[in-house]
């Protein structure tokens, strides 16, 4: 297996951290930002960046229970903080008025609501986890720096659309209901935990030459690793529902 170049520290550790810095700087006229975005964003930034690091990242190149670690960190756990940020609504705050409202135009476009819906983007983080998993592509990856930094991207980018699809707390309006989102994560949580199954009782990730044991190993990770992700999504789908009937539960008749 090849050793990362320097690119890959610069994307999951340089990046993030500097981030970090611009979404703090924005908040410089934000005195009532909440408290627990701000942990959320730092949180995902700092497990994005523990992704990357060279002790993670060398035993994510020897060892496939390694890889399952940086995986999981990169697609399911540091998505949940950097979506709980809202860095999309703090973009917008801060934008010119002009601005926010292209920036909000662009997002209600057809291509752009057909790609934030929550099916595409489950096709794309779990579907893409099928293609990885359960074809060559796993060990060419391996062997080829630049496939390899381009699934660290679509690790991050894909885990990070679909937590947002499903419980973002940026503004949305073309986001379909509660109902639908939650059926999808459903959907997206049993196939997850299919392929985890598969590849343990298999040996996939074929052509690695790794020992058997290690594969199982990866393979639970992925198991465990994965529904506790996808528990604390369904919780934060949760508290949306949740506020949304005490919403309706404070409203008070309008008088004819």
């Amino acid at each position: 297996m090849h050793h990362d170049p320097p690119s890959l520290f610069i994307l999951l550790v340089v990046l993030p951290a500097a981030a970090l810095m611009l979404y703090l700087l924005a908040l410089r006229h934000e005195s009532n930002w909440p408290r627990h975005r701000i942990i959320a964003f730092a949180t995902g930034i700092t497990l994005l960046m523990l992704a990357g690091t060279p002790r993670i990242a060398d035993w994510a190149h020897h060892d496939l229970r390694g890889h399952m670690i940086q995986h999981l960190l990169l697609g399911m756990f540091a998505p949940l903080g950097l979506v709980l940020g809202a860095p999309g609504t703090l973009l917008l705050r801060r934008l010119p008025v002009r601005a926010a409202r292209r920036v909000a135009a662009f997002f209600g476009t057809i291509p752009l609501r057909i790609l934030t819906h929550p099916l595409t983007a489950a096709l794309l983080d779990i579907g893409g986890m099928f293609v990885l998993y359960l074809t060559p592509l796993f060990a060419i990856s391996m062997q080829d720096p630049v496939l390899h930094i381009l699934l660290h991207v679509h690790f991050v980018l894909a885990g990070y659309l679909f937590t947002w699809s499903i419980a973002g707390p940026d503004p949305a309006p073309h986001r379909p209901g509660l109902k639908m989102r939650m059926l999808v994560l459903f959907l997206a949580t049993a196939a997850h935990g299919i392929l985890s199954k598969i590849m343990y009782g298999y040996g996939f990730p074929h052509g690695t030459h790794a020992p058997l044991a290690q594969v199982e190993a990866a393979a639970l990770w992925m198991y465990y690793g994965g529904d506790l992700a996808e528990a604390l999504l369904a919780a934060m789908l949760l508290v949306i529902w949740l506020r949304r009937r005490g919403d309706i539960a404070t409203m008070r008749p309008v008088a004819a």
